[in-house]
């Protein structure tokens, strides 16, 4: 009786423990090479840390992903001549297995986001300067192409008016240059930056996935030469925060929900006052309250927190050191309490506690080693 008790009773723990394993968080960090060698999973522990880093794929410069809303398909672009977007599957020790691979139909795939209902994949090609519309199948893997577009027009200033003084922050003004493509929360509507060519492009999304030029069709940056880069959506729906790379400043639009259209407001910079000289705003998160809103800034190695205020204004509130070098994108982590910096030329991953009560940021003292780290997602 004491035997079948006890064997009940381990029988009963581990059926209690099992769910809770299943349930372990990973975060993926695209590379670059040669320092880096593809994508890393990492399991990360209820504090944020990231622990028991193992080498998942050696797709070459596996630089940017992005997840599923399940948390079970991981989809990877590699950054080469010939795009190609790679579906994996990803299983409950968190290893990858490929599902398929297609063509990203153009160069240089440099940002990926899937559509609000999930049914497309959205592909920004840098090098080419195209993007592209690709069907998600049930299973998760991909489907070519459904739309395509070829960004065309005149390239940009070739110095950036906006930039502080003694700025030299001048690159690839010299054509089509896509460099992020997303939807509006409903999915109706798309936008894709265009740094090179200056321009916000705006379209229509049809069910189906088909591309059909907004009215207008683009908008210029919010100054010449400002290199349009990434942008987020407030959670109200109304308004947008875009980062412009050369120029180091932050443009507010006013979304039109009815004509998905955008409209330029006020504009700030994302350095700290007094600063001269040569940097290039990076990427951008916002928190899920709306509030606040952090930018990375390569070559003067920081973080720019912002406080939103209620009318949709910025507040600049401080500047914090990535703790490492050339910081090319940021992450939050699900729960809001751990902030990522993707420190490129560093070869690490910082770590930064985030005050849920008035969002500072505060250094974890936890620096993780990856080469030349561009991207990272972390599953539900």
């Amino acid at each position: 009786m004491m035997r079948k008790s006890l064997f009940s009773v381990l029988t009963l723990g581990l059926m209690a423990a099992a769910p809770f394993a299943a349930q372990a968080q990973y975060a993926y960090v695209g590379t670059y090479n040669p320092n880096g060698e593809g994508v890393y999973r990492f399991q990360v522990a209820p504090n944020g840390a990231l622990t028991g880093k193992t080498l998942v794929s050696t797709l070459p410069n596996a630089a940017q992903m992005t997840l599923n809303a399940q948390g079970k398909v991981l989809y990877v672009g590699s950054e080469s001549e010939k795009g190609m977007i790679a579906a994996y599957r990803i299983g409950d020790d968190g290893g990858l297995t490929l599902i398929n691979q297609v063509s990203s139909q153009g160069s240089g795939p440099v940002y990926l986001t899937l559509t609000p209902n999930g049914k497309h994949l959205l592909v920004a090609n840098y090098v080419s300067g195209t993007i592209a519309v690709l069907p998600v199948n049930t299973d998760g893997s991909l489907a070519q192409a459904s739309d395509s577009k070829q960004d065309q027009g005149p390239a940009g200033a070739g110095k950036p008016a906006a930039a502080v003084e003694g700025s030299f922050a001048i690159s690839d003004h010299n054509g089509p240059h896509a460099h992020m493509i997303s939807t509006d929360p409903s999915g109706k509507f798309l936008f894709n930056t265009d740094l090179g060519l200056d321009r916000i492009y705006q379209y229509r999304l049809s069910d189906d996935g088909k591309l059909t030029p907004n009215s207008p069709a683009w908008i210029p940056a919010s100054s010449a030469g400002a290199g349009p880069r990434h942008f987020v959506f407030h959670p109200n729906g109304k308004t947008v925060y875009l980062v412009n790379e050369e120029a180091s400043t932050l443009t507010r639009y006013t979304f039109n929900a009815h004509q998905g259209t955008l409209t330029e407001g006020a504009t700030v910079s994302t350095l700290p006052a007094g600063f001269k000289g040569t940097s290039f705003a990076a990427g951008l998160v916002m928190d899920k309250s709306g509030k606040n809103l952090y930018v990375a800034n390569r070559l003067h190695n920081s973080i720019t927190h912002f406080a939103i205020e209620a009318n949709g204004t910025l507040t600049h509130k401080d500047d914090i050191w990535t703790r490492g070098d050339y910081p090319r994108t940021l992450t939050l982590s699900p729960d809001g309490h751990s902030l990522y910096a993707m420190n490129q030329r560093s070869d690490n991953v910082t770590r930064f506690n985030v005050d849920n009560a008035n969002g500072t940021l505060s250094f974890s003292d936890e620096y993780v080693a990856v080469g030349a780290p561009s991207q990272m997602v972390i599953t539900p």
